[in-house]
């Protein structure tokens, strides 16, 4: 009997035990559920335990007729399934806990722990999200194909890409031919390549000419007969689709895009460029005086920015402002191989390895030790404070920070969660009243009680847990720990 329900119990004590009783059948049912083995069914007929393969194709004939059958097959059922009969039920279950566990049995060199580099995040865990594990229509027992529009397409069932080019916009051609024409799905190496990054099946410009004849002569002409067939096709256009015409990229250097090229560039001579200055720098400054200015007199100055421009620079256009290539973050990684390292930890801060090292550091040079925009606690706040006021560009569509010397994307806040700390008189995270920068010590103002920054608790760049707490640390008492050795004086 339920405890509580008494032989005389009371009416609203009997009603309760009624109602109790009653969702006890559903409540066992929800328990049994949950103990039952994952991926485990109920088969519709009692099976015996030793039943062999030629016992399910009785009924399941079909899932070995296809254009694509699965190689394990051939070795049966059971090879990948396990029957289970008790008292006359029959389950059917997967020899492994999870379906991504199976298919590694046999596909090891899949296995997303071992291997290095950029992962289709399916891969890492979800075979079946691609793969129909019997058979397909389509190659490598795909769902479905890798071509198509919106709806037929495998790909775009993830990635919105080529499908939403403006009327007067491009989209690249080799979209129709199907995604497989440039991207192998499973292709892994360095992340810090494209080839690898991206899973193509080679890197630009090898890719690109493997359609685009490079002796073509309306391509030449499109090119105004400057050498083109050696060059970082993907520094001018973009491989899937553009606002603009030709594929270019969404960024644009004046010149570049007005056509006029004769600006920076004489006729080629012996197949190679020939600029209209001594060297690209020379050519740059012309125009961009400020910057030279700034690199030569900055208290900091950048050594890579007393180079050449294009080292960091596309001098045509890119998909972000200023044009870095190959991106924000891999234009600064190539040299700062310590950061390179810290990209590999499992949280990185969006604004160090998704927009830009320029988001907090000045690259030509500046007036603050590290190259930071700003010294101390502002420079954290000037996203996260709760005085923060990103100052919007309704015409390029994008949000400006700094005093309008970074640019975001318009949606940069709201796609990345950014949190806004609710700080007032420097107090207020990660509790209330905790503060977030120095003490002083209250019977002297002039001295600093307990020194204390967001540095103090966070690293900028990234971590191994949630938060980015110092040294890698949990989120938890003990980090508080480390400040507050006795617990019951908090405050």
């Amino acid at each position: 009997m339920l405890r509580g329900c008494t032989s005389r119990p009371s009416s609203s004590l009997r009603a309760s035990c009624q109602r109790t009783t009653a969702i006890l059948p559903s409540l066992i049912l929800s328990l049994v559920a949950a103990v039952t083995p994952t991926f485990a069914k109920t088969h519709p007929v009692p099976l015996d335990k030793n039943v062999d393969a030629a016992k399910c194709l009785e009924c399941h004939e079909d899932k070995t007729n296809g254009k694509a059958v699965h190689s394990a097959i051939a070795a049966g059922c059971l090879s990948c399934h396990e029957v289970r009969t008790v008292r006359d039920v029959t389950h059917i279950k997967l020899t492994e806990v999870t379906p991504v566990k199976l298919c590694l049995q046999c596909h090891a060199d899949k296995d997303a722990t071992q291997i290095k580099g950029q992962i289709h995040p399916p891969a890492v865990r979800d075979c079946l999200k691609c793969h129909d594990p019997h058979t397909s229509a389509n190659k490598n027992q795909l769902l479905k194909p890798v071509s198509g529009s919106k709806g037929e397409n495998l790909c775009l069932q993830c990635h919105a890409i080529g499908v939403n080019s403006p009327e007067k916009g491009s989209h690249h051609a080799a979209l129709d031919m199907g995604c497989d024409t440039c991207h192998v799905t499973h292709k892994t190496g360095a992340s810090s390549e494209r080839e690898f990054k991206f899973h193509l099946t080679k890197t630009s410009p090898a890719l690109c000419l493997d359609c685009h004849d490079a002796k073509d002569a309306a391509l030449a002409k499109a090119h105004h007969g400057q050498p083109f067939e050696k060059a970082d096709c993907l520094a001018c256009h973009d491989p899937h689709e553009s606002a603009r015409p030709k594929l270019i990229q969404k960024f644009v250097h004046m010149p570049f895009g007005e056509g006029q090229c004769e600006v920076c560039h004489q006729a080629p001579k012996d197949g190679k460029v020939v600029l209209t200055a001594a060297n690209a720098k020379a050519l740059c400054v012309t125009c961009h005086d400020e910057q030279a200015k700034q690199i030569d007199n900055a208290k900091f100055p950048h050594p890579g920015a007393a180079g050449d421009c294009t080292d960091c620079h596309s001098p045509h256009a890119g998909k972000t402002p200023g044009f870095p290539k190959p991106d924000p973050v891999n234009a600064c990684l190539g040299c700062h191989s310590d950061l390179s390292d810290q990209s590999k930890k499992h949280v990185l801060h969006q604004p160090a390895f998704g927009q830009g090292c320029a988001t907090c550091h000045q690259p030509h040079g500046g007036d603050n030790d590290h190259l930071l925009r700003v010294n101390g606690n502002a420079l954290c706040l000037e996203c996260h404070g709760a005085d923060s006021r990103p100052q919007r560009l309704e015409a390029e569509h994008v949000l400006t920070i700094f005093n309008g010397k970074v640019k975001l994307p318009e949606d940069y806040y709201q796609k990345n969660k950014v949190v806004v700390l609710p700080l007032r008189y420097g107090l207020g995270h990660p509790v209330q009243l905790h503060p977030v920068q120095d003490v002083m010590d209250p019977t002297n103002i002039g001295k600093i009680k307990t020194s204390i920054n967001c540095m103090t608790c966070h690293q900028p760049h990234s971590s191994a847990k949630p938060g980015l707490l110092a040294k890698d640390q949990e989120n938890n008492m003990a980090f508080c720990d480390n400040c507050h050795k006795d617990r019951t004086q908090l405050r």
